[in-house]
């Protein structure tokens, strides 16, 4: 039997030389070492469309010798048809990797070449850049998650990590960095060819591009200790834990008649498709309270939204049990001035008074690099979580936890006085916000066909994974900070959702009935110590109950302090526990 949530891919393989080390993900150089200290998170080679989708490396051939390793590959999908080679050559403090591919037809390409990921525990160490021309200058890595390009015009770049100085040498192209955290992926990323210059651009037939990736180290200092990677330590935040909310299914009818998770539902309506009324009619049926937001469309710029279409949609939420609304410009995903304007003037005009909230549609990502056009007079800030967004590993679920960490409190900072309302949190991207045009949409003005989502590339086996569960369990642990209102996961049923569209529970609904039991009491919040073990609680005057997720592949018998109090808990590998404290 596939283990769904590890794949299908082959399995992974470890390849050492000399004092370096690295494991080998399909195409993925990953977790490179020297001497068991960590220098680089990955180096691998990425082909991308002119819409930004990545093209799959097919791996022909692994050869390997103690002092290299070479990978042919032929890519996969997306009109990509480039056959290459990356090989790895190590001696004493150096490894090179070298990548060599040739494309055997006319493709447009907004990014083929060289990728390298440094680890997120760099933040804040000093950078030295060296630039195309030669010259050097002081930098460093951003500590907060930088919305823009740290580095520009980067031939090489230093630093010291874990007792190494670390020098790495780019050479085939410009490199320039930006901070992938915006994404909650666990890493910086170093790639080519700057954003500045215009893309797509052609890779002719039989064009061919050649890149290496030089990395020195030197041994400074001993290796450095880490935190009790088995002791939890919970406190009272004295902040209420967030509501559990569910997106509305965006699958097809018939809905299965499900025992509803959450206490509410989030439905996102397409101005653009026909069967949005038939998608609101839906969600309303549930009973739940509605957490409505409303994607615009216009054809003129200078218009935010169609009046006509926008006060349409709102008229019909009169009587509804709408919690709070918000609405997103249909190219940027974002809520600017006049888009807020035009949803505040569509609700007076149906005499409604609800919570306006808005943000990104998307990833943090846009709500951090927009934050400026983004109204301060908001009753809530908003985005979205997708950490598969770069990379459809396990590996990158897993690693984002402790990232969405970090995006969860930068957004409490960004939102000043407003509370923040995350999600929906979903595996896979609902939608390409990167695409140079608009998706097609439906044509039925019923669900027969369902919307949104399900017209998207969105669907994931690991959705069905037992594993899912603790992931959903750690993720809010994650994500459950002072300042954050909400949290919404998924959808209620269908492929992506927590229940299925016959009607049966994947193992991911048992965790978000957990979760929601305890929206209101006062928050119990945790620091992982390795980004593998996470806990959250609430305690209300009934019960004080904490959960427990375990990310490892191996069980973890985890020391549990709450207030003091010391708890023994042993959770199953890739699972969780529920304790009463």
């Amino acid at each position: 039997m596939t283990d769904i949530w590890h794949g299908s891919h082959s399995p992974s393989r470890f390849w050492r030389g000399g004092l370096w080390a690295l494991e080998l993900r399909d195409d993925e150089l990953a977790d490179l070492t020297y001497d068991g200290r960590r220098v680089l998170r990955s180096v691998r080679a990425v082909v991308r469309d002119r819409d930004w989708n990545t093209a799959g490396w097919v791996v022909e051939q692994v050869a390997e010798t103690d002092t290299s390793l070479e990978l042919l590959l032929h890519t996969e999908g997306h009109g990509a048809e480039l056959r290459a080679t990356v090989r790895v050559d190590v001696a004493d403090d150096l490894l090179v990797v070298s990548f060599d591919a040739v494309s055997t037809t006319d493709f447009e390409t907004n990014r083929t070449g060289l990728v390298v990921l440094h680890p997120p525990q760099v933040a804040g160490a000093d950078l030295a850049v060296t630039s195309s021309d030669g010259a050097a200058r002081a930098s460093a890595f951003p500590r907060d998650i930088s919305p823009h390009q740290p580095a520009f015009d980067i031939a090489g770049l230093a630093w010291t990590d874990d007792g190494l100085d670390i020098d790495v040498r780019f050479t085939g192209d410009v490199f320039e960095m930006e901070d992938q955290r915006n994404w909650t992926d666990a890493s910086f990323k170093t790639y080519s060819r700057p954003l500045a210059l215009p893309f797509p651009y052609a890779l002719p037939a039989g064009s061919g591009v050649r890149q290496s990736i030089a990395v020195r180290v030197a041994p400074r200092a001993a290796a450095a200790e880490g935190p009790d990677r088995d002791l939890l330590e919970l406190t009272d935040t004295g902040s209420a834990f967030p509501a559990l909310v569910v997106g509305a299914s965006t699958a097809p009818d018939p809905a299965p008649a499900a025992v509803p998770i959450g206490r509410t539902l989030l439905v996102e309506l397409d101005l653009a498709a026909p069967n949005r009324r038939a998608a609101l009619a839906r969600a309303a049926a549930s009973g739940l309270p509605l957490d409505v937001r409303i994607v615009l469309d216009s054809a003129d710029q200078d218009d935010p939204a169609d009046p006509a279409a926008l006060g349409e949609l709102v008229a019909a939420l009169v009587g509804l049990p709408v919690v709070r609304i918000g609405a997103f410009a249909p190219d940027t995903h974002v809520t600017d001035d006049a888009v807020a304007a035009a949803l505040r003037a569509a609700l007076a005009d149906a005499g409604l008074e609800l919570p306006v909230v808005g943000g990104a549609r998307s990833h943090f990502t846009e709500l951090n690099r927009e934050r400026s056009r983004i109204p301060d007079d908001l009753d809530g800030i908003v985005f979205s979580v997708t950490p598969l967004f770069h990379s459809l590993t396990s590996e990158q679920l897993v690693e984002s936890v402790a990232m969405q960490r970090l995006v969860a409190q930068q957004a409490v900072t960004l939102a000043g006085d407003a509370l923040v309302h995350i999600g929906p949190v979903t595996l896979r991207p609902r939608f390409n916000d990167v695409a140079t045009v608009r998706p097609p949409l439906p044509r039925d003005t019923d669900l027969a066909h369902g919307y949104g989502a399900q017209h998207a590339d969105a669907d994931d086996d690991r959705q069905d994974a037992p594993q899912l569960a603790a992931w959903t369990i750690a993720s809010a642990a994650a994500l459950a900070v002072p300042g954050v209102a909400s949290i919404a996961y998924f959808e209620e049923w269908g492929p992506r959702g927590a229940v299925s569209a016959a009607g049966a529970d994947r193992p991911v609904a048992a965790a978000l009935r957990a979760l929601a039991a305890l929206a209101g009491a006062r928050l119990l919040s945790a620091t992982s110590p390795d980004g593998l073990v996470w806990a959250v609680g609430g305690d209300s005057a009934h019960a004080r109950t904490v959960l427990v997720a375990n990310l490892d592949t191996r069980v973890r018998d985890l020391t549990v302090t709450v207030d003091g109090v010391v708890h023994a808990a042993s959770v199953p590998a890739e699972g969780w526990i529920a304790l009463k404290a």
